[in-house]
């Protein structure tokens, strides 16, 4: 083993508070002593460089290392947050701290109140684990000037992050990031033991989760309608309570509940990803959607940020995608006569600005990720495919599952009351503004290069016909009056359009792709759907082509 990483490994062992990522190291240090070659490969991973910190904060496995997710990167990134803040005139000013029920969520959260407290910062400690959007409502009710969340989302168990807000509850942006992460810079070339801490601080918890639950009931109308038939999955993760104590208050019946996933569990026992959007995730939710004849199966992803919902389309049960669901969402509200800006990702359906502007409304695409949608003025409804959706913005500036479900709630049961369902409302839609068929093609990969080396080659060679369309190819790294520059690349024909990307989340090269008919080809739904799919085929085959995957 190189000297230089020992050395690195030793100064570390020295500082680490944790008995456990302390014991990891001794372990990997041992294994690799004795020529196993998938521990030094492991140690050299975790001690290449510092874990980064970025727009969505930190997320990483869990493990020794300053490239892992532990104490030491943790307590380094929370001092690096309180420089920020106090530099900026912010001493004395709340944080509210809170975390899901991951493996070690609670300890970084007590991590992070200690040293924001031991910075004169005044840290607002959630009392046990709450979903990311009641925490991030938290922000504005306490009225404070930053929030973390310790969260990985629906990333596998062995993940965790921190997730920074600042005091207008949106999500970091650039160049924020890039200066917190050079405060952290400068904390993590000190000891650890300089960190000041204080255990002088307050919890929180049912006072924000009881004005949380107000506000998300105060969306549901006196007189709407409330009888419907449906089912819930927490997917292991914090929602179930909160989702329980918002659809009392607003009056809705009680779901039939996915028993082995409405628990808290940070193994997440049931699934391969909890991530509703991945294959076989719901599939317990259907099976008992099935069972109890539901009008429809809503879930949540591990911190309720996240929304998606299920429902019997062409005579069987199946997830709608996320821009399927968004599509509803903003039919609902613009027939309500909602007012304000529709916004949505620029990897998202093009249906929504179709909608907005049929209605006088205006319309806003932006880079993806919340932390852009959740900057919108004046946004009336926001989401991205990825199964987020902000539908109260003025409370909570980010995707919000559990409001999400609310609305969705509201939407049933007016549908129920109707005679109609949830497949005739999408049909109306699609004979109404035209047919926008959606999909993706993701390729996960353990060698970040083969995602590199393939847009490069999308950039040089970029196609010209996409499904047997001629398409135009835009570098949206150049950025534009609409966009900022961001590393992607858009074609675009007269019915074809794809958005190619790397996620900012997982190992994960996705295309997003649509093939939209006009209105007068959509009103033979089923001819209409036949030839969307025969096109879609072709897009996903011709674009997989392109990219060398």
């Amino acid at each position: 083993m190189d000297a230089t990483l020992r050395d690195q490994l030793a100064a570390w062992r020295e500082q680490d508070p944790d008995v456990a990522t302390a014991a990891a190291l001794d372990d990997l240090l041992a294994r690799a002593d004795a020529g196993d070659t998938a521990a030094a490969a492991e140690l050299a991973d975790a001690f290449a460089g510092p874990l980064e910190f970025g727009t969505a904060g930190l997320r990483g496995p869990l493990g020794p290392g300053p490239a892992r997710m532990n104490r030491v990167v943790v307590s380094q990134a929370a001092a690096g947050l309180a420089a920020y803040l106090n530099a900026r005139g912010l001493t004395g000013g709340r944080v509210v701290v809170g975390y899901d029920a991951r493996y070690n969520s609670e300890v970084f959260a007590r991590d992070t109140a200690e040293i924001l407290a031991g910075a004169g910062l005044l840290p607002l400690l959630c009392s046990r684990p709450l979903p990311t959007p009641v925490v991030a409502f938290g922000i504005g009710h306490f009225d404070c000037v930053a929030g973390v969340v310790v969260t990985a989302s629906h990333n596998p168990p062995q993940d965790n992050g921190y997730k920074v807000y600042l005091g207008d509850g949106s999500q970091i942006i650039p160049p924020t990031d890039a200066e917190i992460a050079a405060e952290i810079a400068a904390v993590a070339a000190r000891p650890l033991a300089d960190i000041a801490r204080s255990d002088d601080y307050p919890l929180v918890g049912d006072d924000l989760v009881a004005a949380y639950v107000a506000r998300a009931a105060s969306l549901v109308p006196a007189d709407a309608p409330r009888e419907l038939n449906w089912v819930y999955t927490a997917m292991h993760g914090v929602g179930a309570a909160v989702v329980d104590a918002v659809v009392a208050a607003c009056g809705f019946g009680e779901p039939a509940r996915v028993s082995e996933q409405i628990a808290p569990d940070p193994a997440f026992p049931t699934v391969a990803f909890p991530n509703p959007e991945e294959p076989g995730a719901i599939d317990l939710a259907l099976a008992l959607a099935r069972e109890v004849s539901a009008d429809v199966a809503i879930a949540n992803d591990p911190d309720a940020d996240r929304c998606a919902i299920a429902a019997v389309i062409d005579g069987d049960w199946r997830m709608l995608t996320g821009d399927e669901l968004g599509a509803l969402l903003a039919d609902d509200l613009l027939r309500q006569g909602v007012a304000g800006t529709f916004a949505c990702s620029v990897v998202s359906s093009t249906l929504l600005g179709t909608m907005a502007a049929a209605h006088g409304q205006p319309f806003a695409t932006t880079l993806t990720g919340f932390k852009w949608i959740g900057r919108v003025p004046g946004m009336a409804f926001g989401y991205e495919e990825a199964i987020g959706y902000c539908t109260d913005a003025s409370a909570v500036p980010d995707k919000d599952g559990i409001t999400t479900l609310v609305r969705v709630l509201a939407l049933v049961a007016r549908l129920r009351a109707a005679s109609e369902t949830i497949a005739n409302r999408l049909d109306e839609i699609a004979r109404t503004y035209g047919l926008h068929l959606t999909s993706q093609l993701s390729f996960r990969v353990a060698d970040l290069s083969l995602i590199s080396d393939a847009m490069a080659r999308v950039r040089s060679m970029p196609p010209s016909v996409l499904a047997g369309e001629a398409v135009s190819a835009r570098d949206l790294a150049s950025g534009s009056a609409e966009l900022p520059p961001t590393d992607g690349m858009l074609f675009e024909g007269e019915s074809v359009r794809v958005v190619v990307r790397l996620s900012g989340t997982e190992p994960k090269l996705k295309c997003y792709l649509q093939v939209k008919l006009p209105v007068d080809a959509s009103q033979d739904l089923d001819a209409a759907r036949a030839r969307a799919a025969e096109v879609m085929a072709a897009a996903r085959q011709d674009m997989a082509a392109a990219l060398g995957l």
